[in-house]
Formats: structure tokens, C-alpha cells, sequence
């Protein structure tokens, strides 16, 4: 059973060209981290290697597992098997084992390097196997945990983000206003509820997956073999649970996206559909899952340490600190508005909004677009209406960030324009980019993968090779010179070369959109049935 799943994915040239990738992309930020930790301090470099794995990890896990299972109910092609003798179940387990196969091939891809690590001795002989391990068990429980978040009901969905709002604002609490002041905070309360707190709050800190990495590579094997294969274990029950969950939740979601009714349960009016329909279903398509925890998260962090900066030597000492401080050694607010502003760019550089998920949704859908008098520039101000939408929050937080930036008299008013003009430009480029995609008939993912995850990585690698003048030239760069001490002649330069190529990519994707479109619906739809 599961190996004709296999065999279609070894076929599959879609699979082919996203494992290339993946491997590739996983090849050279290994390379590029080993590189980097090897310029620093055993210590830190160790913890720098064990850090970029595992974010790796995840970020792999929710594109190879998760996007791929979590689109699949979409597809009403899914009908044919979920008829057939084969159950549904079957059907979701085997696509998983598919995805997690493709998900540990890529993880196994930095394996050379770490042997090569481990054979010149600048990491133990047993560091290999928890930085494949730990980074392939949380990237498939990311996968297959987004699979469930996207397969369960409407009303679970809603409760779950309740429950996550309570503990996002548990943790901006106790991990963020008590910090360091934790233990003096907690003394108010009776002896025994604090310390089952305050031990509460120490497991979770020493205990979740970057903890016990950090501990492994601090302490040799036989003392930190027990947290790890704890951890690992708890990891496996996890991925069970959520591989069961979503298999058992695979046609009843099905049934809920195509066949059950759209039904108001309260009082309020329908929304009224505006004068541009592709933009309102644009705009709707992308509310479906908004990542409203994500927003909430960045911009509960981003009004503390707005209050942080604006208060200064004024901060109260029960407060904790040292979080902000690590945040201002780290680039401060220049840093931490450049990642708002890539934040506020995914969507514009994915094309959330008019994208579709395989060729055969997207030749259905062009089917009935191409009938139409829809032009070009309805096309643009759907993606651009929806793109905004998906991302506005993140650019309201850092435009929050840099007015506290310029009452605390951390930079001026000249500086905090050419930050936010800077910033409209970086989103506006990787809009055009991921239009011109779009409009082409590209692979949005792939360019979008480049600007959000290629570009700022680049940039970043440069400044600590000790190359700001060179980083300053990409996109990311030249926000974080803008936010932070001004425009060099060098970054002005690439902000007027970046602003150049916004209007010609977006004046030629606006020429040729409709033309480019049927083009590539008569390549891949019509020729087919033509042949």
C-alpha cells in the first residue's frame, strides 16, 4: 500500500525539484553556519550550530510535511480515494510517511559536514546524532501539528486560539515583564505555589528542545543523555498523537470544506461583496487562517519593548530587563524592525492571495479568470489588497518601534522617514517580484523561500563577516542601515537601484500579465488537452 505512495513520489517531478532544492538550501546553511561558529568561541560557536539546525528543522518540517498535507483536502481529486478500498486514514498516513521520508533525506544531507566536525574534534563524536535527530522529530511535529491546526473545525480553531492568547500572554509576562525578577515577583504568593511556579517555569526553560540542545552541547553525553532521550521520547508520543489525530480528522474535513454549507450562526449581515470581486475573495481567501497568534506575539513584544525604550533609566528595577538588553545587543531596534518588515513581506513575496497550491487548482481557477474582462491591474490590486491585509500588522508594529525610537531620542526624525520609506520599498520589491512570479506562471514558493529566508540570511552572514558595506546593498541590508545609523552613499545607491527595478518589473509584469498568463494556461492545460 504505502509503496505505490512512494513510487508516485519518486515520479513526481514537483517532489524532485522541492527535495533538490530543499537539499541544496539545507546544504549551504549548514555550510554557511559551520563557517560562521568556526569564527567564534568553541562555546558559542557550538550553541550558534545548535540553534540554526533546529530553527532549520522546523521551518523544513512545516514546508516539506506540513504545506504539503494541509493542502491536500483542497484537491477534490482527494474524492477518488477517499471512495476507493483503501481508507482514508491509509491515505493520510501514507502521505505523511512520504513527507517525513523527504523531511529526513534532507536532514541527513548535513551529515558529511557534522562528520567531518566530529572527525577533526571540534565537536564530540556523538553531537552528530542530536543535531539530525532533534531537528527531524520537532520539524515533523511542526509539520504534522499544522496539519492538525488546518484540519480541525472552525469552532476548535477558535477555541485553540483562545487558549493560545492566554499562553502568549503568560509567557510575554513571566518570560518578558518578570525575566530576571522572576523569583522577587513570585515571593508575594504562599511558599508552595511559588515554587511549584517558579519550577514550572525553570522546566519548560531548561527543558524544550533549544534548552536541552544547549545542554547537550555544554556537558559531555553521559551527563546529558537522560534530558535528551526524555525529550526525544516525548517527541515520538507527540508525532504519534498528531499523525493519529490527522488521519482520523482527514475526511470529515473533506466533507466540511466541500459539501458542508456556509451557514451564519449569529444575527450579524452577510458581508457585501465591494466593486472589485477578485480583490474581496482575495482578501477573504487569505482570512481563512490569518496567524493571528504570530501577530499577537510579535506585537506584544513590540509594545513592551516600545515602552522599554521610550522609559530608558526610568524603567522600574521590579521589571525585568535583561531581555531587551540581549535584543539591544542584537541590533536593537534596527534589527528588530528589519524582521518585522521581511515579516510583513511574506505575503506579498508568496502571493498568498491569487496562489494556488498545484497546477491544476490554479488551471481551473485561470479557466473561468481568463473568460472574464478582468485586466491586469485587478489582478495586481487583488495580491496587493490581500498581501496588505496578511501583513500589515507586522509593519504597524514597526512603525510603532521607530516612533519609540525617536521619542526616546535613539534616532532622529530625518532617520526614522528613511526607515519607514526604506521599509515601504523592501515590501513593495518583494511584492513586484512575487507578482512578476505570479503573472509568469513561476513557482511564487521558490521566489518567495529566496526574498524571505535567502535574502536576510545573506545579509546577516555578510555583516559578521565583517562586510557591512556589502550587506547594506541587499534589501534587508538596506533597512537595517536606514533604522539604524543612516545611509551610507553605497546603501543610498542600492535604494535608488531597488526603487528603479520596483517600477520596470512592475510596469512589465502590468504589460505583459494577461499575456503571460495564457501562455502558460495554453502550456499547461491547454497543450495537454490539445495533444
Amino acid at each position: 500500500m504505502y509503496s505505490s505512495f512512494f513510487a508516485l513520489a519518486a515520479c513526481s517531478p514537483t517532489r524532485q525539484e522541492l527535495f533538490r532544492r530543499a537539499v541544496v538550501l539545507h546544504v549551504l546553511l549548514v555550510s554557511a553556519t559551520v563557517w560562521g561558529a568556526l569564527q567564534q568561541t568553541p562555546a558559542a560557536g557550538l550553541q550558534l550550530l545548535g540553534n540554526v539546525l533546529l530553527t532549520a528543522g522546523i521551518v523544513e518540517g512545516a514546508i516539506l510535511v506540513g504545506w504539503r498535507l494541509s493542502q491536500m483536502p483542497k484537491s477534490q481529486a482527494l474524492e477518488f480515494l477517499l471512495v476507493t478500498p483503501l481508507r482514508p486514514h491509509k491515505v493520510l498516513l501514507s502521505e505523511a510517511f512520504v513527507g517525513l521520508s523527504i523531511l529526513g533525506l534532507v536532514t541527513l544531507s548535513g551529515l558529511p559536514l557534522l562528520t567531518l566536525l566530529a572527525t577533526c574534534g571540534v565537536i564530540d563524536r556523538l553531537d552528530p546524532l542530536v543535531l539530525l535527530l532533534m531537528p527531524f522529530s520537532w520539524g515533523a511535529i511542526t509539520g504534522l501539528g499544522l496539519t492538525v491546526w488546518a484540519y480541525e473545525p472552525v469552532g476548535v480553531r477558535r477555541w485553540g486560539e483562545r487558549v493560545m492568547l492566554v499562553l502568549l500572554l503568560l509567557y510575554l509576562l513571566v518570560g518578558v515583564l518578570a525575566g530576571e525578577n522572576l523569583r522577587h515577583w513570585l515571593e508575594t504568593l504562599p511558599t508552595g505555589i511559588a515554587s511549584s511556579i517558579l519550577s514550572a517555569f525553570l522546566t519548560f526553560h531548561t527543558h524544550n528542545p533549544f534548552g536541552v540542545m544547549r545542554w547537550w552541547l555544554s556537558n559531555n553525553a553521559v551527563g546529558a543523555w537522560e534530558r535528551t532521550v526524555g525529550l526525544e521520547l516525548f517527541a515520538i508520543a507527540v508525532i504519534l498523537t498528531l499523525l493519529y489525530r490527522a488521519s482520523r480528522r482527514l475526511q470529515p474535513h473533506f466533507h466540511e470544506r466541500h459539501y458542508q454549507p456556509a451557514v451564519l450562526k449569529d444575527d450579524s449581515a452577510r458581508p457585501v461583496v465591494d466593486e472589485q470581486p477578485l480583490r474581496w475573495w482575495a482578501v477573504k481567501r487569505v482570512s481563512e487562517y490569518s496567524g493571528r497568534i504570530n501577530l499577537w506575539l510579535a506585537g506584544g513584544f513590540g509594545v513592551m519593548y516600545a515602552l522599554y525604550l521610550i522609559a530608558g533609566d526610568a524603567w522600574p528595577a521590579w521589571i525585568g530587563r535583561r531581555v531587551f538588553e540581549l535584543c539591544d545587543g542584537a541590533g536593537g531596534v534596527a534589527g528588530l524592525t528589519t524582521g518585522l518588515v521581511v515579516l510583513a513581506a511574506v505575503p506579498a513575496a508568496f502571493q498568498y492571495g491569487l496562489w494556488d497550491s498545484n497546477v491544476q487548482n490554479r488551471c481551473r481557477r485561470l479557466e473561468l479568470l481568463l473568460l472574464t474582462r478582468l485586466e491586469a491591474i485587478d489582478y495586481w490590486n487583488a495580491a496587493a489588497a490581500a498581501a496588505w491585509k496578511r501583513g500589515r500588522g507586522y509593519f504597524a508594529v514597526a512603525i510603532l518601534l521607530w516612533c519609540a525610537a525617536a521619542i526616546s531620542g535613539r534616532s532622529g526624525a530625518m532617520q526614522l522617514a528613511s526607515a519607514a520609506a526604506v521599509g515601504v520599498l523592501v515590501w513593495a520589491f518583494y511584492f513586484t517580484l512575487g507578482f512578476r512570479a505570479f503573472a509568469r506562471g513561476g513557482r511564487a514558493n521558490n521566489v518567495g523561500i529566496g526574498l524571505t529566508v535567502g535574502l536576510p540570511l545573506a545579509a546577516y552572514a555578510l555583516y559578521r563577516a565583517g562586510l557591512p558595506a556589502v550587506a547594506e546593498v541587499l534589501p534587508p541590508g538596506e533597512l537595517f542601515a536606514a533604522a539604524g545609523g543612516g545611509l551610507s552613499p553605497l546603501s543610498f545607491a542600492a535604494v535608488v537601484l531597488t526603487a528603479s527595478l520596483c517600477i520596470v518589473v512592475g510596469r512589465r509584469s502590468l504589460q505583459e500579465c494577461d499575456r503571460e498568463l495564457r501562455r502558460w494556461y495554453d502550456r499547461a492545460c491547454g497543450s495537454k488537452v490539445a495533444g
